[in-house]
This record gives C-alpha cells, structure tokens and sequence, in this order.
C-alpha cells in the first residue's frame, strides 16, 4: 500500500495543500477546493492517514501527519506550499509549519487553537462503533442506528461520508475506526512549547465555537507572532460549510495580500 497520501489536485499556480479534520477527508473541501483553484491555486485536498483513501497505520500523531506531508510534498515536487488545516487538519499545519518553515509560504488554522483538548469525540466513535456493517444494507438504515447519538441530520450524514460499498450488498468504512478510536488522547495533543513559526498567520473561527477562546490568542501569538485572528458570523467549528460566504470573506484578503 502506498505510504503517499491521497489527494484530489485541481488548478493551476502556487500550491495550496488542504487538510481536513478527525473523522473528515478531503471531498469535504471539494466546493471551497474548486473555487480556489478557479481563483489561480493549485489546490491538494488531502486524505490525512487513517481517514479517506489514505493508507492506514497504528502510528498515529501530529508528528506521523506532519512527516505524512513532507512525503507527500516531497512526492509531487513542491519545494513550498501555502497550508490550510481545519481542526486536526490544523494542528498538522501547525507542527508542518514550526518544523519546516522554509516549506510553508502562508498557513491557514480553521478553528483550532495550539492548546490541548481533552477528548470529546467519544459520542461519536461510539456511534460508529455501533454499525454493523456485516447486516446494515444501505446508508438509510445506517443513519437511523446512529440517530439517538447524534440529534443534527447535516453531522449524521458527514459521518455517514465514512461509509461506501466494499463491495454490493456490502459497506465498510473509508476510516481507521480501531485506531482512531484509540487516539483520541492524541487528537487533543498541544503544540510543542518549542514551536514556533513567524510567516504570514491566519486563524480562522466560527463566533459560535469553543475551540477558539479570547484566552487563546497570547498563546497563538507566542507561537505565531504575525498571526492575525478573524472571526467569521453565523458559524459554529465547521466555519467552512457553516458560512461558506463568510469563511471565503476571511480568506481570500489574507491570501492575496503580499
């Protein structure tokens, strides 16, 4: 099995590498992907390891992401990209940044803060974990099992995002549900105290999200000095699908600037 992580590349221009969040892949960033490249980008949605059509490992860290996208950089030729992390996709960009400035022309954090996280997705593995995929038939029968988990229809279905047809008749998860499940102490890992990286910064929240608290901000600033924090209306943690508008709003000024 490939160790290169897979990726959907549309465009044309400077390299823009998209990482999306736990229990995410890559097609959730199709829509903002195509605009960007319509915009003069050439845009990477990646699937991060143990999600999507990425290969899947026991090893699973910021660290293993990170390395994970040199690789990957390193596969396709880019001797620099600007990088743009939702949430877990976040935290790599971070770690990639801070290790490997020179690679890392902009970076881009969607709702997530260099801080730890204690876990909180465990009603969702559970859920998951739920499935059974030798009996379940079709996508339908699967969101009703999980319905007493999870209350909003527009999450259940981006869970669901994680089934397709191994075969007829027959579904399996596109995620490393085992590994995952085992690393969610991981997921909430902080950035090292050592981490540090002084490119062009952007943080990007939702005004109804947690993640990213007033509190936050002297450590973002300790580790990104030049980054500047902007706040998108109407969005929770998906700020990108929430207010599509909004989250391209906040973007867009701080890639063209320079």
């Amino acid at each position: 099995m490939s160790r290169i992580l897979h990726s959907v590349i549309k465009g044309h221009g400077d390299d823009l590498i998209i990482l999306h969040g736990f229990l995410g892949m890559g097609d959730n960033w199709r829509t903002q992907g195509k605009k960007l490249a319509q915009m003069g980008y050439r845009v990477h949605w990646v699937d991060q390891r143990n999600h999507g059509r990425s290969f899947w490992s026991d090893d699973f860290s910021y660290e293993d992401m990170a390395d994970d996208l040199l690789r990957y950089m390193q596969h396709h030729n880019l001797d620099k990209a600007i990088l743009l992390g939702h949430s877990m996709g976040g935290k790599t960009a971070m770690t990639f940044a801070a290790e490997r400035p020179d690679m890392c022309t902009k970076l881009v954090v969607t709702d997530i803060a260099p801080r730890y996280y204690p876990p909180h997705h465990q009603n969702v593995i559970e859920a998951l974990q739920t499935l059974d995929l030798e009996t379940i038939t079709d996508r339908t029968e699967a969101e009703e099992m999980i319905t007493h988990f999870i209350e909003e229809s527009a999450m259940r279905k981006w869970l669901l995002k994680n089934l397709y047809w191994e075969r007829p008749e027959k579904l399996g998860f596109r995620c490393n549900l085992k590994v995952l499940a085992e690393s969610l102490e991981e997921i909430g890992e902080p950035l090292l105290g050592t981490a540090f990286y002084e490119g062009d910064t952007l943080f990007i929240r939702g005004d109804r999200s947690e993640y990213v608290q007033e509190a936050d901000i002297p450590m973002i600033k300790m580790h990104f000095p030049r980054a500047e924090v902007v706040t998108v209306p109407e969005a929770g943690h998906w700020v990108h699908a929430e207010n599509p508008e909004g989250f391209m709003e906040a973007l867009i000024p701080f890639l063209k600037a320079g």
